[in-house]
């Protein structure tokens, strides 16, 4: 399993932008699928993103498209998300997660998980 170590989210006006990090190994980073996943309070956990390293594909949830930015930077093992006009219905805990799956979109199928950052959009 891959060991992964979030950093970002906050408190952020409608409108606004956010950008979120997630590490992991450097021995494993190129043999995962990189993802981003979250959850709001009574809510699913839902796929929002995700990075596949064979093919060099993104993949995104409809509801986030145009608006948000998966990448990955190799040298850092890090990737990123980056949050562009965000809305209200953005507030949720966000975590990143990591996959050796064919399959994306459904959290069960990710094996690593990081702990969660609250994002928070202001009306």
């Amino acid at each position: 399993q891959v060991q992964l170590v979030e950093s970002g989210g906050g408190l952020v006006q409608a409108g606004g932008s956010l950008k979120l990090s997630c590490a992991a190994p450097a021995r494993t980073f190129s043999t995962y699928t990189m993802g981003w996943f979250r959850q709001a309070p009574g809510k699913e956990r839902e796929f929002v993103a995700a990075h596949r390293w064979n093919g060099d594909t993104t993949y995104y949830s409809d509801s986030v498209k145009g608006r948000f930015t998966i990448s990955r930077d190799n040298a850092k093992n890090t990737v990123y998300l980056q949050m562009n006009s965000l809305k209200p219905e953005d507030t949720a805990v966000y975590y990143c997660a990591a996959t050796l799956a064919l399959m994306l979109t459904m959290p069960k199928y990710y094996s690593s998980w990081g702990q969660g950052t609250q994002v928070t959009v202001s009306s």
